[in-house]
C-alpha cells in the first residue's frame, strides 16, 4: 500500500508538471504596446465599422506648428499602404483613410506617420 501512494504521488507530480508546461507552451507571447501618437498629434485609430480592409486615423494638431500626418496600414500578405497627407494647422483635427488590398490578410496594424 505504501508503494502504491508514492506511485500515486509520482504519477500526480508528473501530471500537474506535464499541464504546467503544456500551459506555459498555449500561453500567447507578449504583445508590444501600440506606438506612441507623433509629436505633436493627438489620434484615434480604428478599423471601418463593415470594412475590415479599410484603416483610418482622425488626428488633432496638439503643438504650435503645422504638422503633416498620414495614417501607415500594414497589410499582412499585401504590400503596406498610406493615406493621404493631411497638413493640419495647430489646433485642427482631420481624418487619414487608407485601403488593403483584399487580396490580402487585411489589416495588422494601424499607424500614424508624420513630417
Amino acid at each position: 500500500m505504501k508503494n502504491n501512494r508514492k506511485a500515486s504521488v509520482a504519477v500526480r507530480a508528473a501530471l500537474a508538471a506535464s499541464a504546467a508546461l503544456a500551459l506555459s507552451a498555449a500561453a500567447p507571447a507578449a504583445v508590444a504596446a501600440p506606438a506612441a501618437d507623433p509629436h505633436g498629434l493627438s489620434c484615434e485609430k480604428g478599423k471601418h465599422n463593415i470594412d475590415d480592409y479599410t484603416g483610418w486615423a482622425l488626428c488633432t494638431n496638439v503643438g504650435s506648428e503645422p504638422i503633416t500626418f498620414w495614417v501607415h496600414l500594414v497589410c499582412g500578405w499585401s504590400p503596406d499602404v498610406d493615406g493621404e497627407h493631411i497638413r493640419l494647422a495647430p489646433g485642427d483635427s482631420s481624418q487619414s483613410t487608407a485601403h488593403c488590398s483584399s487580396l490580402g490578410s487585411g489589416i495588422g496594424e494601424i499607424q500614424v506617420r508624420s513630417s
